[in-house]
């Protein structure tokens, strides 16, 4: 075996947790990814499409090489990026940051900026309490020594982000990709899923999305530890109409400067996985997908790689597993 290859058979290990039942449908995957020389723009696009699909699991993994990673890398590079035709709206309150949850184990913490791409009209409710034009809500998780930011939405244009706590001899992991779970539409050049409401009920950790088209979903934290992060994924009916009902968005300009670089697809039937490079990823139907990186990044070396699976068309959620 060229040793290439050996972390990202470390890293499709995960899949076959035997916690985790196999898919019963089959999604198509459509890779809309474009070239880009800027590092901070979303070119990655990789779509899930079913007209079956009620309940998947969605999947946050350290990268195999994680544990001998000495260096991580964040900073933002901003090298060959014009971000000056960008929408731009004013926020609709001034700045602010405020804190809608708070347990020994979780803290639920909501900004808004001065300004945001979109307008800021989504709700975000917790028990009683409701605010509007919030641009960024985080979930912390108390870890064995301090507690961690663990998972980022940003309700105007339904983007979510997911990491599992850091490694111990790191102290702190990099987000990357992005992913989105619902109706997806375009905006402009960018696909968004557009959300009337967001609730969290922090007894089952959880969060239901009111979508704009009158659908509704559930993302529920199934567990997160030190190595992963799995969130359970159920819509009250299937995504129709051709359209995608989730989506990786992420970043790649070189194999050195990415936040996602190859895919690797369980297809129907198949005796072994389809792994290859991403950006010229032709799409096809897959169970399960998981998507990351073999070698280091210069950007956000430590962010996770993402896993869609268990597609199925029962909305009824598996077991939970305990939480850690």
């Amino acid at each position: 075996m060229h040793p290439m290859f050996r972390p990202l058979l470390i890293g499709l290990s995960l899949l076959a947790d035997p916690a985790f039942a196999a898919s019963d449908v089959a999604v198509e995957l459509r890779n809309e990814s474009e070239p880009v020389l800027c590092a901070e723009k979303d070119n990655v696009t990789i779509k899930a499409v079913s007209p079956e699909v009620r309940r998947f699991q969605i999947e946050a993994a350290h990268p195999a090489y994680i544990a001998g990673l000495v260096k991580d890398n964040w900073e933002a590079d901003w090298t060959a990026c014009d971000m000056t035709g960008d929408p731009v709206f004013a926020a609709p309150v001034p700045p602010r940051r405020i804190t809608f949850y708070e347990s020994i184990e979780y803290w639920l913490v909501g900004y808004t900026f001065p300004t945001f791409w979109r307008p800021a009209d989504t709700t975000f409710r917790v028990g009683d309490r409701v605010e509007k034009g919030l641009h960024l809500v985080q979930l912390w998780k108390l870890g064995k020594d301090k507690s961690y930011e663990v998972l980022v939405v940003y309700p105007q244009d339904g983007y979510w982000r997911a990491r599992p706590m850091p490694p111990q001899h790191l102290g702190f992991s990099s987000y990357g990709s992005s992913f989105l779970f619902g109706p997806i539409e375009q905006d402009g050049a960018r696909p968004v899923v557009n959300i009337r409401e967001i609730a969290f009920d922090p007894k089952t950790t959880s969060f239901t999305m009111n979508f704009r088209d009158g659908s509704t979903g559930k993302l529920t934290l199934d567990g997160v530890d030190e190595n992963r992060m799995v969130l359970d994924a159920t819509l009250d009916k299937p995504v129709t109409g051709g359209k995608a009902f989730a989506a990786l968005r992420s970043m790649y300009v070189t194999e050195f400067n990415n936040d996602v670089a190859r895919i690797a697809i369980r297809e129907p039937g198949a005796k072994g996985w389809r792994e290859e490079p991403l950006m010229p990823f032709a799409g096809g139907k897959a169970t399960d997908v998981w998507m990351g990186r073999t070698t280091h990044s210069r950007h956000n070396t430590s962010s996770p790689d993402m896993v869609f699976r268990n597609f199925s068309q029962d909305p009824t959620p598996p077991a939970k597993t305990e939480k850690k």
